[in-house]
């Protein structure tokens, strides 16, 4: 798979320094998380795709069929399809750690990619995410630090499936921090903070 199999931003950073990808939300694109990332790893090279499916003229990574209902064949290719853009900067950049955020359909689909190749990243944090199907790792997330930020009364992302996410995390051996806040869906400061220490603790450790 190509680095350029993806509409998306670079930022470069220091040489042998961390890679931070960043995977926006539904009618997001490239730029949506680009400075955001950037601020929370500074010094990165922060790589930011624009997923390639329009609903409606919004972009996404993978199909659904409804609010909530995912088109699982098409989630299968965008998640071969974003692990080998994702191989493909890491084996072009060699950083000293691999990092990756996203938020609502950018998290479910940097989730998938977690499950498929655990080995990808270092620490992912999924902002928001909707995994609405028991997934299936392949391999272990031991050493692997996920970040999991949820609404304890967000519409588009129960609660319980947030918990249901961070079990299987954790089963799979993943090192999980869960972050609630009593919103819905939007974004607040305290999950941004979070992000910012599991980040900072990740690069720190180099």
């Amino acid at each position: 798979m190509s680095t350029d199999s993806y509409i998306h931003k670079l930022l470069a950073g220091q040489a042998d320094g961390p890679l931070v990808f960043a995977f926006h939300g539904t009618g997001g694109d490239e730029n949506q998380l680009l400075g955001f990332a950037r601020e929370l790893v500074p010094g990165a090279t922060i790589v930011s795709p624009r997923g390639d499916v329009s609903e409606m003229g919004a972009a996404r990574f993978f199909r659904r069929t409804g609010e909530g209902v995912y088109d699982m064949d098409d989630l299968a290719r965008a998640t071969d399809k974003m692990a080998g853009f994702v191989k493909a900067h890491v084996e072009a950049a060699r950083p000293s750690r691999v990092l990756a955020l996203g938020y609502s359909n950018g998290a479910n689909i940097l989730a998938s990619v977690l499950f498929a190749a655990p080995e990808l990243f270092d620490a992912v944090a999924l902002m928001h995410p909707l995994i609405p199907f028991a997934p299936e790792v392949k391999g272990s997330l031991a050493g692997r630090q996920v970040l999991v930020t949820a609404g304890r009364r967000d519409p588009i992302c129960p609660p319980e499936l947030t918990s249901r996410l961070d079990a299987y995390l954790r089963q799979a051996g993943a090192d999980v921090s869960l972050e609630w806040h009593d919103g819905g869906h939007e974004v607040r400061p305290d999950e941004i903070d979070a992000v910012k220490r599991l980040f900072a603790t990740v690069t720190k450790e180099l």
